[in-house]
């Protein structure tokens, strides 16, 4: 866990109003709350557009040129910096998320604004968007169906998409539930599945989704490999009854860590992007080792570096992540606004429903 660290504060007029903003002195001082949704909003958006650019791509084909930095154009020829669907989506459920009255049908009506009106872009516009996640908004927008019945539940619509945007609703659930016992953790699994369900609703997908929020979590609560190892053991011992678990095996076995990347798989399937993204979590040490290694094992590659850096910018926070892919990545600034009234609204509340 970061620590804030004490010092000497000069009176609050000592500089002007200007100049502490900035600097986040006094008043303007940055929480621990904040810092925290920084680190994982951040992390993973940075992931994403490092990503962008070679989605698609072979792991050979990369190896012939691996991804070291910010790069421009490739797949979709955009600029350096500019994220994809992964944070677009993301935002989408944050911004919902800051509204103490929000529901399901206005946070799938963002989505909605998103893809029709490239709302939440980068750059005006949406250019990427999985199937499985179109036919759910097409489900609400054009055929009227419940924001809750939307989801995709068939075998072949277990995709990556619930994966790829379920941290805000794990980071709005660790900053708004009341803590410790069954009753919140009951509470906490229906939200996420809910979450989840709105465009992927098959258990494959949700399972997905427990697992990472596990992880996330206890990287919420400590920033270490253990604790990140320990949000590992808590789903294996907690979720081991549910009917998709086996599909999460290796996961779970401790070896895990220890498999060779020729072993690890980064296809858009929900199960290899997850053990994809732990794997890089696992066996670096540093945020800027991780995304890269993510975005290296080519395919799915904005996806896999998105939640691998969601996690790694848990893990070793906002100041983990260079400061040349900050200042490069599109509308910093925006994500960063929405993360400051995220903080404001969820630390005032006490429960989530």
């Amino acid at each position: 866990m970061r620590k804030i660290k004490a010092a000497y504060i000069e009176p609050d007029d000592y500089f002007p109003e200007e100049i502490r903003k900035k600097y986040k002195l006094g008043e303007f001082a940055e929480s621990e709350e904040l810092y925290k949704i920084k680190s994982v909003m951040l992390g993973h958006a940075v992931g994403d557009a490092l990503g962008v650019p070679v989605e698609f791509r072979k792991r050979e084909q990369i190896a012939k040129n691996p991804v070291t930095n910010m790069r421009g154009y490739g797949t979709y020829n955009m600029p350096a910096g500019t994220w994809s669907d992964d944070t677009s989506m993301s935002l989408c459920a944050l911004d919902a998320l800051c509204d103490n009255d929000w529901t399901w049908e206005k946070l799938m009506d963002n989505y909605v604004a998103w893809i029709e009106g490239g709302k939440y872009t980068a750059d005006g516009k949406a250019f990427d968007i999985g199937h499985t996640c179109l036919k759910a908004l097409m489900k609400y927008k054009r055929d009227k169906i419940p924001a809750k019945e939307c989801g995709c539940r068939g075998e072949y619509s277990n995709g990556n998409g619930s994966l790829m945007r379920i941290h805000p609703f794990v980071l709005y659930a660790a900053f708004t539930m009341m803590k410790g016992g069954d009753e919140d953790y009951f509470k906490w699994l229906s939200f996420i599945k809910r979450a989840s369900s709105l465009t992927h609703a098959h258990d494959r997908s949700i399972m997905g989704c427990y697992i990472y929020g596990h992880c996330l979590t206890f990287l919420l609560e400590e920033q270490s490999k253990e604790s990140l190892k320990k949000g590992i053991d808590f789903a294996k011992n907690s979720l081991d009854y549910f009917p998709e678990f086996h599909h999460y095996d290796r996961i779970f076995d401790s070896d895990f860590a220890n498999l060779p990347a020729s072993e690890i798989k980064s296809s858009g399937y929900v199960v290899d992007t997850l053990e994809a993204a732990l794997w890089c979590v696992l066996t670096t040490d540093n945020y800027r080792d991780c995304v890269l290694k993510a975005v290296n094992l080519g395919e799915d590659t904005d996806t896999v570096a998105a939640v691998a850096g969601g996690l790694a910018g848990a893990l070793y926070g906002y100041d983990a992540i260079p400061k040349e892919w900050l200042d490069t990545l599109l509308h910093r600034d925006y994500i960063e606004g929405m993360c400051e009234s995220a903080a404001d609204v969820w630390t005032k509340r006490g429960t989530f429903e």
